[in-house]
């Protein structure tokens, strides 16, 4: 297949980074908030108090509204391998679909069975049952993502294949699925969703708070959600330098543009600021920190590092650079929120009107993280596709650029409403949280998607 027209492969890059930005925000929320409502949904089978069950009978209806929207957007991106991408599938369908087919297998015939059961079961089944098919619903989300981030690090770190007329077949599924990228990817996906779970609850809970809710559900997701966000940001640190020396080892052109690195040096400096100028090959109004970059890339002061000028082909330098710094800035943000909230709320103190408001205003910051995290990991493969095996412009299709500009509008169109719509129902459900008379947990709960209807 013949390269696809500049204007055309640019649009098409923009649609799919369109549809994979809005799609990627849901299920970083619901992998982790399925275990939240596991371990909720527990200790109100234990009687520990009310609170646990009045939470889960809230937050279960935000992980239906998050399931909805995921599975609905993620479709599109089928579709779109055929319409836009047709190369991809021609040249490694044979790894790619049966990868994909395993996570439909989950997503669908078990998250989605049994995520009727534990939406509309509630008063028609035991609290045992409901227990079991809610492990199943975050098992079987887990597992979804499982499936998703081994062919992206696939894509990345391609491995256990061999090519035969043009098409790349498996010949060992094991590296392929655990191919030098993914155990790195996986724990920092599962962590970032875990973060971006843990600033939802704790901001919404923040949210009621302000609005004079006191109940012990309010407190409980509050104190969940920052003790949960304080234990895993400094492990999501650690985690990002591990996969910070994976990339260097595997893809150093994408961590030359994350650092603004145009010449190999030794006592590389870590640029803190600068503006990627790729017509002269230098960072404009730089600042930076001598050695650090070769200290936490390299692990050593004078350890070398490649530069840009070193690969024929490299990604776009200006998106990556910007896009990592806003990662990590966030990051520390979080960071340092998180241990503020956890001093704040330590035995039981109330939190200050101040910090209320500021776990507001980070509810989506782990939407932020995450996608500017996802933009240095796919812009930072290009040109490739699949890393040194397939380059995008082959894979595009030749969709005439103007078609490809009309849907993409009406991508853009529909998913600006659609965020909107999710964002105001998740504050009008905070807004409308039932805490009526205290729950028995000994009682098996309501059909808590018929609830939610019902406040609608």
């Amino acid at each position: 297949m013949a390269d696809a027209p500049t204007a055309a492969l640019l649009l098409s890059r923009m649609q799919f980074g369109a549809n994979i930005t809005f799609h990627i925000l849901f299920p970083t929320i619901t992998i982790a908030l399925g275990w939240l409502l596991l371990y909720l949904r527990i200790r109100a089978n234990r009687g520990d108090g009310p609170q646990w069950l009045a939470a889960y009978g809230f937050w279960v209806k935000v992980f239906a509204l998050t399931f909805g929207l995921g599975v609905v957007s993620g479709l599109t991106m089928s579709f779109q391998f055929g319409t836009n991408w047709p190369g991809f599938m021609n040249t490694v369908g044979n790894i790619a679909g049966p990868l994909l087919a395993y996570e439909v297998l989950t997503a669908f015939f078990l998250e989605a069975t049994f995520l009727g059961v534990m939406l509309f079961g509630g008063d028609r089944v035991s609290p045992r049952m409901h227990t079991i098919a809610t492990f199943l619903v975050a098992f079987g989300t887990t597992m979804s993502a499982f499936w998703i981030i081994a062919l992206n690090s696939w894509m990345h770190t391609p491995a256990g294949f061999e090519m035969i007329d043009g098409q790349a077949h498996v010949t060992d599924w094991w590296q392929v699925i655990f191919n030098p990228s993914f155990p790195y990817r996986l724990t920092h996906m599962s962590l970032a969703s875990g973060l971006t779970m843990a600033f939802l609850v704790a901001g919404l809970s923040a949210y009621r708070w302000l609005r004079g809710e006191r109940g012990d559900d309010v407190r409980l997701g509050l104190k969940t959600g920052t003790t949960i966000a304080a234990i895993l940001i400094p492990i999501q640190i650690i985690v990002g330098d591990l996969h910070g020396l994976n990339t260097l080892e595997h893809q150093p052109a994408k961590v030359a543009a994350m650092e603004g690195l145009w010449k190999t040096e030794r006592n590389a400096p870590a640029v803190l600021f600068g503006l990627p100028d790729e017509t002269t090959r230098e960072n404009r109004y730089e600042i930076a920190i001598p050695g650090l970059a070769s200290l936490y890339l390299t692990h050593e002061l004078d350890g070398e590092v490649k530069g840009l000028d070193d690969f024929d082909a490299h990604p776009p330098v200006a998106p990556v650079f910007f896009a990592f710094r806003i990662m990590v800035g966030t990051g520390l943000l979080m960071l340092a929120v998180a241990g503020w909230s956890t001093w704040r709320l330590r035995r039981g103190r109330e939190p200050s009107p101040l910090l209320a408001r500021v776990l507001v205003g980070m509810t989506f910051s782990g939407w932020v993280a995450v996608l500017a995290g996802w933009y240095v990991t796919e812009i930072g493969r290009q040109p490739w596709l699949v890393h040194g095996v397939l380059s995008t412009a082959a894979a595009a299709s030749e969709v005439p650029a103007p078609m490809i500009a009309g849907t993409l509008v009406m991508y853009l169109v529909l998913y600006a409403g659609l965020i909107v719509a999710y964002v105001s129902v998740l504050f009008h459900l905070a807004r409308k949280a039932n805490t009526g008379e205290p729950a028995d947990p000994q009682r098996q709960p309501k059909a808590f998607a018929q609830e939610s209807v019902d406040h609608g």
